[in-house]
């Protein structure tokens, strides 16, 4: 069983903020400085980035709209009472508090935008998937033909996000336009409210594999990050959440013991690997969740039969319907190379890219991935050593998936599943609310100074 007892991290009083804490926050926005100044000399000679205002799918437009006072307002309160409110809350109440608050920052700095551009329109442009909703009147039909429309150059070949992932996003889009879902605000809201759940997921495993005081102290960093910005409206905002919930209930299942909760972790990571080709990569962190539980697997054996049976699941029936998961990638990689994929330089973005990293997770995450690294180094608060394995695997997960290639730009919405558990590491801190207001401060100049896309 784990211990809940409180360790000595969370005994500790609130304390100014660290000089390491600001070394490692001020590295994170060198990082960013130097890949928008790097990024537009080569954007501005080469022109071969394909972003407006590198290293962010983004331009330049300041400018206020009806979500800014409730943004203002949702910030505020998180310096002055989100640490507080996350020590008192009953566990109960906790998760569902976040999750509800998480919702509301995603939709006040989506509204910032404006109904239509920041939440109706933003899964309707010409590559998303509600465009192709009309060719899957025939499910089965169109999933056996698939592949066939990968690769660009081949007739009816489909747009930019639809060819770059297999088919359940799309379906799922398909399946609420069935049920009178239909259309850019309904899908926007299904992304939006879905990824304010992934902060509640964390939760839920942090409490089950660290402590409840660890969990307690992540929370209001997991509501008020920058990535926030890219929740509201995204697809990959539907994705994390899949991928959360996933980990959650594997983390619940090797905790209690629960063969139970095995299948349906296994049942939604087998969907999550059906959303997104990259999101193989989320087994890197399923492997650390199961090693902190080992001591559950070992009691239970039964548990990793039904987690594999409840992966199986989602893979056997778009198999049976005629998707081939393998084929798809290999077509995926021919069509990335066809496209911009081909051009961006991967001696830019392969740091560029964790500048996107790091404006997403914000400069707490910066500073609580270099505690987390300290810890490792000492092990000698065993809660903090394993929040530093689960952030770390994160971690290792996002830069493998940076290494590959595959990821060139655009990482400030693909990498959100991965970066929703490096937000943990921010329970380290000392001085929250100094922290809290760098990362909600980070997300409003974010929202109201660029025009973020997808």
């Amino acid at each position: 069983m784990i211990d809940r007892s409180p360790h000595p991290a969370s005994a500790r009083p609130a304390s100014p903020v660290a000089r390491r804490d600001l070394v490692a926050a001020t590295a994170a926005v060198l990082l960013v400085t130097a890949a928008v100044l790097v990024g537009r000399h080569i954007q501005d000679t080469r022109h071969t980035l394909f972003v407006r205002w590198p290293p962010l799918f983004a331009t330049w437009d300041p400018h206020v709209g009806p979500g800014t006072p409730a943004a203002l307002l949702l910030a505020a309160g998180a310096v002055a009472y989100g640490p507080a409110l996350a020590a008192r809350l009953s566990w109960r109440v906790l998760p569902w508090a976040s999750w509800a608050v998480s919702a509301a920052w995603i939709f006040s700095l989506a509204l910032v935008d404006g109904w239509h551009t920041g939440i109706a329109t933003r899964l309707t442009a010409p590559n998303e998937y509600l465009r192709v909703i009309g060719r899957f009147h025939d499910i089965p039909a169109t999933l056996r033909d698939f592949d066939q429309h990968i690769v660009s150059g081949t007739p009816g070949a489909w747009p930019a996000h639809i060819a770059g992932h297999p088919p359940a996003a799309t379906v799922t889009f398909v399946l609420l336009d069935r049920i009178g879902l239909g259309g850019g605000a309904w899908a926007g809201i299904w992304c939006a409210v879905l990824g304010a759940s992934a902060s509640a997921a964390v939760l839920v495993a942090l409490r089950a594999l660290v402590d409840e005081p660890t969990a307690r102290r992540a929370a209001p960093f997991l509501v008020f990050a920058p990535a926030a910005v890219w929740l509201g409206a995204s697809a990959d905002a539907y994705f994390a959440a899949a991928a959360a919930w996933g980990l959650a209930f594997l983390a619940l299942a090797v905790t209690r013991r629960s063969p139970l909760w095995a299948g349906a972790s296994g049942l939604l990571l087998g969907l999550t690997v059906y959303l997104s080709y990259g999101l193989t990569l989320m087994a890197v962190v399923a492997l650390a969740v199961l090693w902190l539980g080992r001591a559950g697997v070992r009691a239970r054996p039964l548990l990793l039969v039904t987690l594999v049976a409840g992966l199986a699941v989602v893979p056997v029936v778009f198999t049976l319907l005629g998707f081939n998961w393998w084929t798809g990638y290999h077509l995926l990689v021919i069509r990335y190379y066809q496209g911009i994929g081909g051009t961006r330089p991967y001696a830019y973005w392969i740091w560029a890219n964790l500048a996107c990293t790091a404006v997403i997770t914000g400069p707490a995450t910066a500073a609580g991935l270099g505690r987390a690294g300290s810890s490792l180094a000492r092990r000698t608060d065993p809660a903090a050593t394993r929040l530093a394995l689960l952030a770390g695997a994160a971690l290792l997960a996002l830069l493998v998936a940076d290494v590959s290639g595959m990821s060139k730009a655009e990482t400030e919405r693909i990498w959100l599943p991965f970066a929703m558990w490096l937000l943990p590491a921010c329970a380290y801190l000392p001085g929250p609310r100094v922290w809290l207001g760098a990362q909600a401060v980070t997300a409003l100049l974010v929202n109201h100074l660029l025009l973020t896309g997808w």
